[in-house]
This record gives C-alpha cells, sequence and structure tokens, in this order.
C-alpha cells in the first residue's frame, strides 16, 4: 500500500483504543498491533521515511487494514497477544518455544488421585503447572508421597461401593503410604485435607503445611500414641529441609514473578522466576526474534503477557531490570535497587547469561564455528566411523515431505568440505508419483538428481545420505543402481528415531556415539536438509500451487478438495470415513466416486 493509497482511508480509521492487522494480496495476516489511538498509530506506518528496512518491507506488503476498537488499552494489550499467538504473523515478534510442558492434575473424582500429565482435559479436574521440567515434577511426586498419604490405585471409589465392601486395602496400604479410603478406613474430609496440604507444597506454602503437620502431632501426644507423633515428627524436618533447600530469599517474599532480558542483535533472551515465600517455583527463558526492531521494553512486555499466561500466572507484582509501561492493570511493576528483590533480579539475570552462553557452546559444536583443518578432521573421522572408501568432501542428503498426507515434495543439500554449498540446494515437486507414497518419491528425486549430474558431467558425492530407514534407502538404492553408480559413491540411511545409520543390504545398523563430531555432522546435515525442504514446502503450500492427491481423482476440483482438508484434516482421515460422513459434504456421487479411487 502507498502513501497515496493510504491517505484515501485515512480518515476512516477509527481514533479509539484497539488492535489493526495488515492482510498482504493474498490475504495472509503480516502483522497485528495495538494502539491507544488506531488512527495516529497507523499513520506512523505510512511516513515518507522509514526507520528501519523490515518495516519498509511490511509496509510495502499490506494490502489491506481491519481494525478492533476495544474499551481501553489494557483490552488492547491482551487482544493483541491472544492473536499473536493464535495466528504467529510473520512480523511479529517470534516466540521460539514450541514445546508441551506437564502439568499435575488432580482428578475430578470422589477420592481425587493425583500425577503428572501433558494433556489438559476439560473434564472438571484441577491443572496445577505447567511445569518446565519432567525431573522437577517426579521429584515434586516422590517428596509429595513420602509426606502427604493418597491413593495411587484406579478404584472406583463411590460411597455405594464402599459401603457393599467391594474392595479391600493393597500393599500401599500397609507400607503406610496410603490410608485406606476404599475400605473406608479414611474420610472423605480428611482426604481432602490432605490435598490441601498438596496443593500449598506445590504452590511453594510449606508453613501451612508444617502447621498442620505440628496439629496433628500434638493431638497425637494428647492420645499417647508416641510412634504416630514419631512419624509427623518426621515429616516435619523433612519438610524444613526442603523448605532450606529451595528458598533462595527471605520467606516472607510473598508472590511474585521476576524477568530479565538480554539482547544480541535481533535476538532477544527473557528468564522468568516465579517466586513464592522467597521460593522458586517455576523457572522458565526463552528466546524470541525482533521482526521490525522493536526496543528492549516492547520485547519484554510480550514476552511477560505471553510466559505470564503459559505458565497461568496470577501475581500482581512483577520485578524487571528497568520501568516498563505494562498496560495490564492492578499490577505493579518493581524496579528494585538493592534488598532481597535486586537478590531475585541479579539471580535471573545470571540465568538469562547462562542460557545464551549454552546456546553459543552448542553452536560452537557446529562445523559453522570450526576452522577449515578442524572440518577436515571431522571429516576424516567421519571416514573412519563409517569405514567409508574416501574422505567425505562432498555430501548430499535427501528428505521427503508431506503435509497431513498431501503435497509430496523433497529436497537435497549439499555440503563440500564440512560448509553448506547453498548453490547445489536443490527441491523437487514430485511428477511421476501418484498420491503420497515416500519410497516411490525417494527413487524419482534420486534418479533425477543424479541424472542431472552425469549429464551435465559433475562430480559425484562421495556420501549420499537419505533421511530415512531401510525403506526410503532401498528406494534410494533403485535409482542409484539403475544409474549403474554403485562403487562410485556411499550411500546409508539415517533412522530418523534413533539415529542409526544403515548401510545398503545390512541387517546390522551403525550407532554412532551421541556426543560423536561425526554423528553431530550427520545431524547437522539432517536438519538442514529438514528445514530446507520444510520452507519450500510451506511457501509453495501458501502459494497454493500444490495439486494433492484429491484433485487427482477426476470430478474431484480445487475448492472440493479443499473442503475435504478442511473438514476432515487428511487425506489419511478421508480414508477411513465411511461414505455418508464424506457425502454429507461433497454430496453422495462425488462421495463415491472419491473412495473408490482411493483405495
Amino acid at each position: 500500500m502507498t502513501q497515496k493509497e493510504f491517505s484515501v482511508i485515512a480518515a476512516t480509521i477509527p481514533i479509539q483504543p484497539g488492535i489493526y492487522k495488515y492482510f498482504d494480496e493474498a490475504n495472509e495476516l503480516l502483522y497485528v498491533g495495538k494502539a491507544k489511538h488506531l488512527r495516529k498509530r497507523v499513520s506512523s506506518y505510512f511516513s515518507k521515511t522509514f526507520t528501519t528496512y523490515k518495516t519498509h518491507e511490511l509496509v510495502q506488503r499490506i494490502h489491506h487494514i481491519e481494525f478492533t476498537i476495544v474499551n481501553n488499552e489494557q483490552d488492547a494489550f491482551l487482544l493483541e497477544n491472544t492473536l499473536i499467538k493464535e495466528f504467529q504473523p510473520r512480523f511479529n515478534i517470534s516466540l521460539k518455544d514450541g514445546k508441551t510442558y506437564p502439568y499435575i492434575v488432580i482428578k475430578n473424582e470422589r477420592f481425587p488421585r493425583v500425577f503428572f500429565t501433558r494433556r489438559k482435559i476439560n473434564d472438571g479436574s484441577r491443572y496445577l503447572g505447567p511445569y518446565t521440567s519432567v525431573e522437577k515434577v517426579r521429584e515434586l511426586l516422590d517428596f509429595i508421597k513420602q509426606t502427604i498419604l493418597l491413593r495411587t490405585c484406579k478404584l472406583n471409589l463411590s460411597e455405594h461401593n464402599i459401603k457393599k465392601g467391594k474392595f479391600k486395602v493393597c500393599l500401599e496400604y500397609h507400607l503406610g503410604n496410603c490410608k485406606g479410603p476404599c475400605e473406608g478406613l479414611q474420610t472423605l474430609e480428611n482426604y481432602h485435607e490432605e490435598l490441601q496440604q498438596l496443593v500449598n507444597i506445590l504452590k511453594g506454602n510449606l508453613s501451612p503445611v508444617i502447621l498442620h503437620f505440628k496439629k496433628e502431632m500434638q493431638e497425637h501426644v494428647n492420645l499417647l500414641e508416641f510412634e504416630k507423633a514419631a512419624i509427623l515428627k518426621h515429616k516435619i524436618e523433612h519438610l524444613k529441609n526442603y523448605q532450606a533447600r529451595s528458598t533462595v530469599v527471605n520467606t516472607r517474599m510473598g508472590t511474585v514473578d521476576v524477568f530479565s532480558i538480554l539482547e544480541d542483535g535481533d535476538i532477544a533472551y527473557v528468564n522468568y522466576l516465579a517466586i513464592n515465600a522467597g521460593t522458586i517455583v517455576q523457572t522458565k527463558t526463552i528466546l524470541l526474534e525482533k521482526q521490525l526492531e522493536e526496543t528492549a521494553a516492547e520485547v519484554l512486555i510480550f514476552a511477560i503477557a505471553q510466559i505470564r499466561e503459559s505458565f497461568n500466572s496470577i501475581t500482581n507484582e512483577i520485578i524487571v531490570p528497568f520501568a516498563i509501561d505494562f498496560p495490564q492493570q492492578d499490577i505493579i511493576i518493581t524496579v528494585p535497587k538493592g534488598g532481597d528483590k535486586k537478590k531475585l533480579l541479579d539471580l535471573s539475570e545470571k540465568n538469562v547469561n547462562h542460557f545464551r552462553e549454552e546456546i553459543r557452546k552448542r553452536k560452537m559444536l557446529n562445523l559453522q564455528d570450526k576452522t577449515a583443518d578442524e572440518k577436515i578432521k571431522v571429516l576424516q573421522q567421519l571416514q573412519k566411523d563409517l569405514q567409508l572408501p574416501a574422505v567425505p568432501l562432498h555430501i548430499e542428503c535427501f528428505d521427503n515431505s508431506n503435509f497431513q498426507g498431501s503435497y509430496p515434495v523433497s529436497a537435497v543439500v549439499c555440503f563440500k568440505n564440512g560448509e553448506p554449498s547453498k548453490a547445489e540446494y536443490r527441491r523437487f515437486k514430485v511428477k511421476t508419483v501418484v498420491g503420497i507414497n515416500d519410497f516411490a518419491s525417494m527413487t524419482e528425486v534420486v534418479y533425477r538428481r543424479y541424472k542431472r549430474l552425469l549429464d551435465e558431467k559433475k562430480p559425484m558425492p562421495q556420501l549420499i545420505i537419505i533421511d530415512g530407514g531401510k525403506g526410503q534407502l532401498s528406494a534410494a538404492m533403485q535409482s542409484i543402481t539403475a544409474l549403474k553408480l554403485p562403487g562410485t559413491t556411499s550411500v546409508v540411511g539415517l533412522a530418523k528415531n534413533e539415529e542409526e545409520i544403515f548401510f545398503p543390504g545390512d541387517t546390522e545398523s551403525v550407532k554412532l556415539p551421541w556426543d560423536s563430531a561425526s554423528l553431530k555432522l550427520i545431524r547437522s546435515i539432517r536438519d538442514e536438509v529438514h528445514n530446507y525442504g520444510i520452507t519450500y514446502h510451506r511457501n509453495l503450500r501458501s502459494k497454493g500451487t500444490f495439486v494433492n492427491e484429491l484433485e487427482q481423482v477426476k470430478g474431484i476440483g480445487k475448492a472440493t478438495a479443499n473442503l475435504l482438508l478442511k473438514e476432515f484434516k487428511s487425506v489419511k482421515n478421508i480414508k477411513t470415513k465411511p461414505v455418508e460422513d464424506i457425502a454429507a459434504v461433497i454430496g453422495t456421487a462425488k462421495a463415491e466416486l472419491l473412495l473408490k479411487s482411493l483405495k
């Protein structure tokens, strides 16, 4: 959109607070932003001079703009973050963290079980977390098991079943790990008291738990039940030791969130510490990629919103290294100069620096950070490890890619002297294969690649890596054999899961040490071809240039194919559906024709 074109619509832009969305000509969402005054903010993008190239590039792509008016800046801030998280527009800050984290669930049952899970189900259960480490979750649950007595069985402990005496206590009861609610030996009220102590421990509130056990211990002493009192005394000591190990500042600190940021060019690192009663109950460091030269404050505000939502934080105090204009109401922003809060900020900054250094160290393990002599040594080691006839100075790697059982493409990357030779990367749209057939696709692209090298009298690689197991390797060897290339190059398959290396005809795989330079090189080449192929795949999908398996059926056009994929998500799912389900979308005649052709 030019400045002249914008001037035509400028007067129609609202002057209220809200969010704005920029779309390109293909109706792809490019950017989402918030503003106190929409007209002023949007107009700033269309000034005669641009502060950065990226901003210029964004404006050049804008085809039309949409607005949503809200009541205040806080609502705009919340809506902006929701839309960015859902659509991930290419010109917004990119959060490089797609992981799923475990929760501890208190199951919605009469005597609730407690266990960890990665799946949140809307069944009325209570989910605590998420936690950034499975090890941390297991450690917490092991500690809780030694302190809080809860059942682990899956019995249906309804009031009717217990009264009927359907169950007998198990070994966990006799070991002292359960109070036997299955036989009515523990009341529901007492069980929920135990659950409340568990929740307190998970939230870092150990003081109420200690007080609870002290009260119970005194009751046992009054009844002269000294053995039971001794057990509770041991639990209290256990809790105090755990509290001492966990506390980093004064236990009277309360509940706060701590954030620090470290910038490195277009990359920013943000660390998060969740503090409860002086104890760190959550910690996470994320990497963000800036797109439009955002300031440190803008990046930090974005990261705080995303992290607090991910970890369900409702803390009303946030500790940060510098003042920020955080739009959410009832939030206290603290920039400490000394004391316990400054200690927490220092600890957060220590963590964010450590994270950045760890990433740098990992990058140093890759070949791009090594000298020419070091690269040759790695290649010589690879020759030795795989017993190759020659040093693999020229390596190529193939990978297939498809989307939800549709749209097959393939790619090959080329490495020479341990470095990417990007001019020799190639992408292939599969031509001769009908439908999704990874093996046949691999046969085709390998043949096309090396037939062309032979025709152009170009040198063959010393090593060809096929990203896949024995099946993919066999498919590639069909073309290698057809071109009379066996003996002139070495071909191996790299199994996706175990990173095992297969040679043609061998029943046993080669397993290189996970931290060896040879395997790291192979991994980096494999990752390169995977990313190269996926990028091509996305570009083709966004341009709508695919002809998928559905469109190859006579009578099924692009619009019908897209309708089916939108409804059933993949070709594989369509093949499993009864004709009635498909007919409900595209009609009986087409449904019968389609299923007959896909079988």
